[in-house]
């Protein structure tokens, strides 16, 4: 499994642990250069949003990936973890509905828990 797409499945479980809401893989990789994959995930209030991004920078510094830059941790309403070919969007409910960044990137591939853990 390349780099990228395990920091991409580690991230996810981190979120699933966390009981984020429609949590979203989209291969960005064959669209542009800026990463491999975005995840978008949703949490219903700030502490849970904190604790989501809490969590993912947990079980990635566990296997030795640390962000590059993580911004809105503070407010939670979009925290962005930056780690490099993986970027993680993490949103409380009315800020995913207005960004809709699932729209922006539509023409990207999603990706599956089942695809996200194969070879």
């Amino acid at each position: 499994m390349d780099t990228s797409k395990k920091m991409a499945k580690l991230a996810f479980d981190a979120l699933e642990d966390k009981k984020a809401e429609d949590i979203k893989v989209l291969n960005i990789g064959e669209r542009t250069v800026l990463a491999d994959y975005f995840l978008i995930a949703g949490g219903t209030n700030r502490n849970q949003v904190q604790a989501m991004a809490d969590n993912v920078e947990e079980c990635l510094g566990r296997e030795g990936y640390h962000p590059k830059q993580i911004e809105g941790y503070q407010n939670a309403n979009w925290i962005l973890m930056d780690y490099g070919d993986v970027v993680i969007h993490l949103f409380d409910k009315e800020n995913r509905r207005f960004y809709d960044l699932e729209r922006l990137w539509m023409d990207c591939r999603v990706l599956d828990a089942e695809e996200l853990k194969k070879e």
